[in-house]
């Protein structure tokens, strides 16, 4: 059974940086692709990076040129640098599969102060 478990939230204040870590156990690691998602109180589950088996990247159009999602293999890690963050960026962090599987792990809360 796979298992998430992500760290590394806290409260910074805005154009602060914060790095987001995901250990994930998962046989089927390296050939999948992983993403990042958040979790705003009131609105829905939004992807916001993902990454491929061999490293190339995607980001939604909210976070672009201040996110940068990574991924260690070896270490079954994906990882979430978050610079410039912003008010907006508040919410919990989860990461999963791309697409994602049913079981979400705890997430990493997230909060920006202006």
């Amino acid at each position: 059974q796979v298992q998430l478990v992500e760290s590394g939230g806290g409260l910074v204040q805005a154009g602060g940086s914060l790095r987001l870590s995901c250990a994930v156990s998962d046989i089927f690691f390296n050939i999948n692709r992983m993403a990042w998602y958040r979790q705003a109180p009131g609105k829905q589950r939004e992807l916001v990076a993902s990454i491929r088996s061999g490293g190339s990247t995607d980001y939604a159009d909210s976070v672009k040129g201040r996110f940068t999602v990574s991924r260690d293999n070896a270490k079954k890690m994906l990882s979430l640098q978050m610079d410039s963050l912003k008010p907006e960026d508040t919410a919990v962090y989860y990461c999963n599969r791309l697409p994602s599987l049913p079981k979400w792990g705890q997430g990493t809360q997230v909060t920006v102060s202006s």
